[in-house]
């Protein structure tokens, strides 16, 4: 599964994950930071990701649309890094 983490996201996070979700990225690294949620939902579509966000609009616009692409909203509030990684470890086999 290859993940892409929008702009609420950190970066560090592709890299801490790559073990387990390799090739994955994030927006800005697609020079997707200026991009307005379409634009994001159309590169993940043309591109294999799955959006992963902590935004409602894209589980909304998932709803409206459905799949592809795929999409994960956390709702773990404002945590740390870490603690986002460690909910996607412990979730990564669902998240396949």
């Amino acid at each position: 599964m290859k993940l892409l983490f929008d702009q609420n996201l950190s970066r560090k996070l592709v890299s801490r994950l790559a073990d387990i979700f390799p090739d994955s990225s994030h927006v800005q690294f697609q020079s997707l930071s200026e991009a307005n949620d379409s634009e994001i939902w159309e590169f993940a579509t043309t591109q294999g990701f799955c959006i992963l966000t902590q935004d409602a609009d894209f589980a909304e616009r998932s709803r409206l649309y459905g799949s592809p692409p795929k999409v994960i909203w956390l709702r773990c509030g404002n945590t740390s890094t870490s603690n986002v990684e460690a909910i996607l470890r412990s979730g990564a086999e669902t998240i396949q």
